[in-house]
């Protein structure tokens, strides 16, 4: 068998960091998650039936050959690592089920030939010590992290210098280009222009990549009435526990520093403590940090303003489930109650993207044009009961077609819906990312509320 070898980070392997990966209700990256997330039974030897944590992958090809790429979307593990087809087919049985000779057993079926007990005993020694196994060493890692996040003083921009400019100059520069690309809505003005403006829906994709698409949705606001409040809804891309994570963090970005809001913050977890549990999900998640120099540009250079950060995780069949759907409803509604005792207008911003497609989605090929523009069609017909404001339809839709387009930002669309009153919504811009050189595909759309 080939060596496993050992990556460096690239700018298309977005690395996250140190949340918990145990909620089975996030689909994207399915394959992994679904085949290689079940806990070790405390009834086994975790050295004999190795549990793999929850890693995400991407095909590539060097060569004639294809290899899988993965790594740790928690980012608890800084390590990537690319493996052989053969032995992506075994660690596709860690699983705390299968017994290492189980998996040998497997592998002669699949393969024809014997796999060497000390080879499959080194790759399990090799995963654990990268914290790729559930196991202590990663326990003692996810406490550590989240004790040291907890005791910063503020969340620091993770992504600064790969999503978007480090430098503050030339990231004012770099938005204001997003702005007058050809891609871009310019400065002229909006047709909503003084209106109070009561939510957006904005990519989490790389600014490089996406910043005109976030400039459509963030022109809208540019425009508005605006509030001094913004509660950002981002997707959870590593899962949560407790299907939201609110943290209480100030966010620092190369702009300067953008407050948390206290007051609102202080109400929420004393009426919902649970829902900060998991907090440290947000020291590397990008959804919510990706909005903040555009409110800083746009809003604070006018005025301060505050933000209450969210992470969701939940999907639309999900909301089946009565646990699932009483904790969601238990937040969403404890959340609108403070915001509404406040007395202060608000603006929700859910930040997701739409559709993935593609084998590093778990495709078993890549898409292809007419695949594509038919997922268009599919999502902006998606978008047409958020667009009307219709939160059950919106989620109906989704359940329907069993989510076969594995829509991510499902559950901080929903959560906008059911948080906002607003007379009218409408889509802005629509557009995908390439994510790797299989075409593996991202849709996301801009999208504002009035």
């Amino acid at each position: 068998m080939n060596q496993i070898n050992q990556i460096n980070q690239t700018d298309q392997l977005h690395q996250l960091s140190g949340c918990s990966e145990r909620n089975p209700l996030v689909t994207i990256g399915a394959p992994i998650r679904s085949l290689m997330t079940t806990a070790t039974s405390p009834t086994n030897d975790p050295k004999q039936y190795p549990a793999l944590r929850n890693l995400q992958f991407s095909p590539i090809k060097e060569g004639e050959e294809q290899y899988m790429v993965l790594w740790d979307p928690t980012g608890l593990s800084k390590e990537k690592l690319v493996l052989p087809l053969n032995y992506f087919f075994i660690i596709q049985h860690f699983d705390g089920e299968h017994s290492l000779a189980e998996i040998g057993a497997l592998y002669l079926k699949r393969f024809g030939e014997f796999l060497v007990p000390t080879k499959i005993d080194q790759l399990v020694s090799d995963l654990n010590e990268k914290l790729f196994l559930e196991g202590q060493r990663a326990e003692d890692a996810r406490r550590m992290a989240r004790e040291a996040y907890r005791q910063s003083p503020l969340r620091r921009a993770s992504f600064a210098g790969r999503g978007y400019e480090a430098d503050g100059a030339k990231l004012k520069k770099q938005i204001d280009g997003f702005f007058t690309s050809k891609e871009g809505p310019d400065f002229k003005p909006s047709e909503h222009a003084g209106k109070k403006i009561k939510g957006l829906v904005a990519p989490t994709y790389d600014l490089k990549q996406a910043g005109p698409i976030y400039a459509w949705a963030y022109k809208e606001l540019q425009d508005a009435e605006q509030p001094d409040l913004f509660v950002i809804i981002g997707t959870a891309s590593a899962g949560l526990d407790y299907v939201f994570a609110v943290t209480d963090k100030d966010f620092e970005t190369p702009l300067g520093v953008v407050f948390a809001d206290q007051p609102i913050l202080s109400q929420l977890k004393a009426k919902l403590p649970t829902f900060f549990e998991d907090d440290l999900c947000h020291q590397a998640e990008q959804a919510v940090e990706f909005q903040l120099p555009f409110l800083q540009d746009i809003v604070g250079s006018k005025k301060p303003f505050t933000i209450v950060p969210i992470l969701s995780a939940f999907s639309a069949a999900s909301l089946g489930d009565p646990t699932v759907r009483q904790s969601v409803d238990k937040f969403l509604t404890g959340l609108r109650e403070v915001l509404t005792q406040s007395g202060r207008a608000y603006c929700v911003i859910a930040a997701g993207e739409l559709a993935h497609l593609g084998m590093r989605y778990g495709d078993k090929a890549p898409p292809t044009d007419f695949s594509f523009h038919r997922c268009m069609q599919f999502d902006l017909e998606m978008l047409k009961p958020v667009e009307e404001r219709q939160t059950e339809e919106f989620a109906n839709y989704i359940r329907k077609e069993q989510d076969q387009r594995r829509i991510s930002g499902f559950s901080p669309i929903y959560s906008l819906l059911r948080l906002i009153e607003a007379e009218s919504g409408q889509v802005l811009r629509y557009d995908r990312g390439i994510t790797d050189q299989f075409n593996s595909t991202v849709t996301y759309a801009s999208m504002a509320f009035f």
